[in-house]
């Protein structure tokens, strides 16, 4: 092939080069894969998690059709921070700073090796907005892989998740469970490879992998160990050698739009509320401006349609079912809540790859948008005296969708966890939990931990959560993420008091604190930004760069202020 205009060209083109092909011989190749496109294979292959165990098989398999379709394959690995493994403590502090340390690693292997194209195969929550961040990055033709969900463990004759665990722990802290029963539960919940079963993040963020169009349609819902998978595999290694020689390249793919019909999937499956993270932070790579306010235009004219845990019924498994993404998207497209003119990786349009979908009669996991499970998406957006820059908050099978009550104020995690695990609170209460922030936490930890045992005591629609820190995909109950500005950097949230009376409406999109502007005033006079303990190492590097979780939280100026694009090297 032509490498006149492949970045490959840098590495293995003219006599200059012979110490660079050197290395390429010492590896088994030969001068016809050393003429070839070089594309990198990345994975997030490790043994931290169930969710990265079973993705270095896939890759092979992408290897392999990457050869036969005339590319040569160079596979790496980048790191994962498992959020089951890092919740309840300081290690969550770790996860969202990993989604910028996934992305940079990638951007900077392909960079230094000259590559042409990228496959990302991902499975862990920060794996998926990670390498998709790299492929914007980089734009380079590019397909992503999600590497599959687990399928779900059986506990008394009925399915269960990681999320059943979880909860479980706050119902052995009211005597509701016997250490025997948790145990047992522990064992069997996660029965084999794969990401959590439920739609929390890492499902989510895979749905958006297709409606976005970085994902092969129907190549995000077969479970881990489903057969299919290797059938995606070898598709991927196919459709990425189609993108170098015909395009399009990832920006091409990634407008605008294409980010609404990402927001519409999530609203339409009431997905993870970290997906207002992760697709600002995608735009930001495309240089589009989306925040969050935009995200929630979308989430509020897209119906739920999909009856999915944490709030409704069904699992991953049953998506996938009943024939996967691609009836979710077509239900939306036929309903008009779809750009059907976006392109995608297959080269087609959105309405092109889905024109022969139709939605499966006799099944209840995705209903038609003229009979939603309600007529607002999932998520709402928050904002008012208390989240001046915005919040947001999971409405998905909540039956409380406003709130008032007075303030009980932590400093930390820890503090709200011991509280709950010595019921020291109150039907009533609004939690406030605060100083885990994007800056000030570092690293905007997420708080299943906390949300599941409130859930497990049984007051999951008695209190509401409140923090400028952010949730897990699987939290359920009132729980308000993402305030801002964090308190850090003096937002109202961190001059909130035990016992001011707080006020939640999702309906209406506000939430407010009953202080007056001169009170709020008087009290920022007085505030004193706490200190926190990571002074030095990448979680520092991370505080001193990172901007409000209404843009994504991220770390650089994206797109926008680029001069040159890697791929056009």
């Amino acid at each position: 092939m032509d490498k006149r205009f492949l970045p490959s060209r840098h590495a293995t083109e003219g006599p200059e080069r012979a110490p660079h092909r050197s290395f390429f011989y010492a590896m088994g190749l030969d001068e016809t894969d050393i003429g070839n496109p070089l594309v990198g294979v990345v994975s997030s292959w490790n043994e931290a998690a169930p969710c990265n165990i079973g993705l270095k098989w896939q890759a092979e398999k992408a290897k392999a059709a990457v050869r036969a379709h005339g590319g040569t394959p160079r596979e790496f690995t980048t790191i994962t921070v498992t959020d089951v493994t890092a919740m309840g403590h300081r290690g969550m502090k770790a996860s969202l700073v990993s989604r910028e340390i996934i992305a940079d690693s990638v951007e900077l292997t392909v960079r230094g090796h000259c590559y042409d194209a990228l496959i990302g195969i991902a499975g862990c929550d920060k794996t998926l907005p990670g390498l998709m961040m790299a492929m914007l990055r980089l734009d380079v033709a590019s397909v992503f892989l999600y590497g599959g969900s687990i399928m779900p463990g059986k506990f008394h004759g009925k399915d269960v998740s990681v999320l059943d665990v979880f909860e479980a722990v706050g119902a052995h802290a009211t005597g509701k469970m016997s250490t025997e029963e948790l145990t047992a539960l522990e064992k069997v919940a996660c029965p084999g490879s794969g990401a959590c079963g439920g739609h929390y993040t890492a499902n989510t963020m895979a749905y958006v992998s297709e409606a976005i169009g970085l994902a092969l349609p129907g190549s995000a819902s077969p479970p881990n160990t489903h057969d299919d998978r290797i059938v995606w595999a070898e598709r991927v290694g196919e459709a990425v050698m189609r993108l170098v020689k015909h395009g399009p390249r990832p920006r091409q793919i990634v407008t605008r739009e294409a980010l609404e019909n990402a927001a519409a999937v999530v609203a339409a499956t009431g997905g993870s509320t970290n997906a207002a993270l992760h697709l600002p932070s995608l735009a930001n790579e495309a240089g589009i401006r989306f925040d969050l306010f935009d995200i929630d235009r979308v989430f509020r004219r897209t119906p739920l349609i999909a009856d999915l845990k944490p709030g409704g019924r069904f699992l991953a498994s049953d998506v996938h079912a009943i024939g996967g993404v691609p009836i979710i998207l077509k239900a939306l497209l036929d309903g008009g809540f779809l750009h059907g003119d976006c392109l995608t990786v297959t080269g087609k349009t959105m309405a092109e790859n889905l024109a022969h979908i139709t939605l499966p009669e006799g099944q209840e996991v995705v209903r038609p948008v003229s009979a939603p499970l309600y007529p607002s998406g999932g998520l709402v957006a928050l904002k008012g005296s208390l989240a001046p820059d915005g919040a947001i908050v999971k409405v998905a099978g909540c039956k409380t969708r406003s709130f008032s009550g007075p303030a009980r104020v932590f400093e930390s995690e820890e503090e709200c966890m011991a509280a709950v695990m010595s019921r020291a609170y109150s039907a009533g209460d609004v939690l406030v939990i605060r100083n885990e922030g994007p800056a000030g936490g570092p690293g905007m930890r997420e708080m299943l931990s906390t949300t599941s045992a409130i859930y497990g005591q049984g007051m999951g629609e008695a209190v509401a959560l409140v923090t400028d820190g952010r949730f897990s995909g699987a939290t359920r109950g009132l729980c308000v993420g993402h305030v801002g500005p964090e308190a850090s950097l003096g937002g109202p949230i961190a001059l909130v008091r035990n016992g001011d009376l707080i006020t939640i409406d999702a309906d209406a999109g506000v939430m407010d604190v009953a202080l007056s502007d001169d009170e709020l005033a008087a009290r920022r006079a007085e505030w004193v930004p706490r200190v926190h303990d990571f002074q030095s190492g990448a979680i520092w590097r991370y505080a001193q760069t990172v901007g409000p979780a209404r843009y994504g939280a991220v770390v650089h100026p994206g797109g926008q202020a680029e001069t040159h694009v890697y791929a056009d090297a």
